[in-house]
């Protein structure tokens, strides 16, 4: 079969990936995203603090955005990228490999959960991560974090505006007598011990159960759970430079330490809300653009220069016209 030869691959359909291909479809660049289908959000019933779209369930907005870019002839590819080869060619699981004069990385990232019976059944409902996605449909209810490492303290400490009625559970993080000071100061219930499981009562979160027998009433559980990007190996099989926890390296527009290469999203940025993504998928994609087109008059004046007929600026084409 013939080779699928793109201006741009843009790997992962999230709101950075989909965001990224509006922008370049639009610039009648052609385009293929390779989805696999499982966006970091997927278990969550709404969204919230994107402009316009507050409160929309993220599966509605995924859906919205492949039909806008749809319209401007990119490509979807329902698939898993298996492997990349520089140049770029990626195999694909089950389609035939593709090729990109450029590439975007947009695989966002993987939460992972504590191994509490009922964490995985109860993420993105009651159990959850970011208090600016979730905090102002808890508020003033009762809260509980659990601390899994320094900076679940700090998640305590800002989960404490949206509620009078916040406890810390210490789980596996050894709280220091200043940290529990100050959570006793600001009225932040400390209570030690491991997290048995989570109780649930009409398919709801009920109570944060202790493995001492203890039963603490909670509705809605916080954690800073541990991050990593979906696809360490892809990254790392293209000699892309990363931090210390594995995320990709880029500048502002996106651009990573391997020339022809972007990063969007979760798979650089650990922080990014799904507004964020899609503002960072926006900002790549013009940078791939604008570098598209800085190769495509290389390449003319390469062309022209071979052919032995002298380069003409667009100030000389200019001057002939109107003298």
């Amino acid at each position: 079969m013939e080779e699928q030869i793109y201006d741009v691959v843009i790997v992962g359909g999230g709101a950075a990936g989909l965001s990224a291909a509006l922008v370049l479809g639009r610039a009648r660049r052609r385009v293929a995203v390779i989805d696999a289908g499982e966006p970091r959000n997927a278990p969550a019933a709404h969204m919230q603090g994107f402009l316009s779209r507050d409160g929309m369930p993220p599966a509605d907005l995924l859906a919205a955005a492949r039909e806008e870019i749809l319209r401007y002839g990119v490509e979807i590819i329902d698939d898993r990228v298996v492997g990349i080869t520089k140049g770029f060619t990626l195999s694909l699981a089950e389609s035939q490999a593709v090729t990109g004069r450029r590439l975007l990385l947009a695989t966002g990232a993987v939460d992972e959960l504590p191994g509490i019976p009922g964490a995985h059944e109860r993420w993105g409902r009651d159990f959850l991560h970011c208090p600016y996605c979730h905090g102002w449909e808890v508020r003033d209810q009762a809260i509980g974090v659990i601390g899994t490492g320094p900076g679940s303290v700090d998640h305590a400490h800002l989960l404490r505006q949206w509620s009078d009625d916040v406890m810390f559970f210490t789980h596996t993080y050894p709280v220091t007598a200043t940290e529990r000071e100050v959570l006793g100061a600001r009225d932040i219930q400390v209570i030690d011990g491991l997290i048995a499981e989570l109780s649930l009562v009409n398919d709801r979160l009920d109570a944060v159960q202790l493995i001492d027998g203890g039963s603490i009433p909670r509705t809605a559980l916080f954690i800073r759970p541990a991050l990593h990007t979906r696809d360490d190996s892809l990254i790392a099989s293209l000699g892309v430079e990363v931090d210390e926890s594995g995320f990709a390296k880029v500048d502002a527009t996106g651009r990573t330490t391997v020339s022809g290469i972007w990063a969007a999203g979760n798979a650089s940025n650990p922080r990014a809300q799904v507004v964020t993504a899609a503002g960072e998928g926006s900002a790549a994609a013009i940078d791939i653009n604008n570098d598209l087109v800085e190769e495509d008059v290389r390449e003319a004046r390469q062309s022209v220069t071979a052919s032995g007929r002298p380069i003409t600026t667009p100030a000389n084409r200019l001057e002939r016209t109107y003298r």
